[in-house]
């Protein structure tokens, strides 16, 4: 298995840190690797939800269907996959600190067969690759706010 956590602090109200990380269609805005994110189920936003993601991993691209498994406004979003290559479970903790956003994912992948034998380059690349990610949506969120108020 691999499973890597990241936490970053952004200088932005809970709500709308959650609002924007919690729309999972706004990925693509702050994951590179993301191509692409539809929502393939009607109603609510809420537990059950699902989506179709398209994301370039290890140069490869990558189709998969995810279900939110937890959805708690302005605390938590979880998902897991339910169709694709990989099985994948994700979350997005938020928590309120007088600086802003404390955000903390966690995202663990099942590779198996071939892509089992990749699971030290793969996880060496989910690192980067998160890393990379929430540096850009921590500037994304933040300058957005001071464009705004100027």
């Amino acid at each position: 298995m691999i499973k890597n956590e990241k936490t970053i602090m952004i200088h932005r109200p809970i709500e709308e840190v959650f609002a924007f990380v919690g729309a999972l269609q706004n990925g693509p805005r702050w994951q590179p690797g993301l191509l692409e994110v539809r929502r393939t189920t009607e109603g609510p936003l809420g537990i059950g939800t699902q989506f179709t993601s398209v994301r370039k991993f290890l140069g490869q691209k990558m189709e998969a269907g995810v279900e939110l498994t937890a959805y708690e406004p302005s605390r938590k979003v979880a998902f897991r996959s339910i169709a694709g290559s990989m099985p994948l479970e994700g979350s997005y903790l938020f928590e309120a600190t007088a600086e802003g956003t404390r955000l903390t994912a966690v995202i663990a992948m099942q590779p198996g067969g071939f892509m089992g034998l990749a699971a030290p380059l793969m996880a060496a690349s989910l690192r980067r690759e998160m890393d990379t990610n929430f540096s850009d949506l921590k500037l994304l969120l933040e300058n957005r706010a001071a464009a705004a108020s100027s």
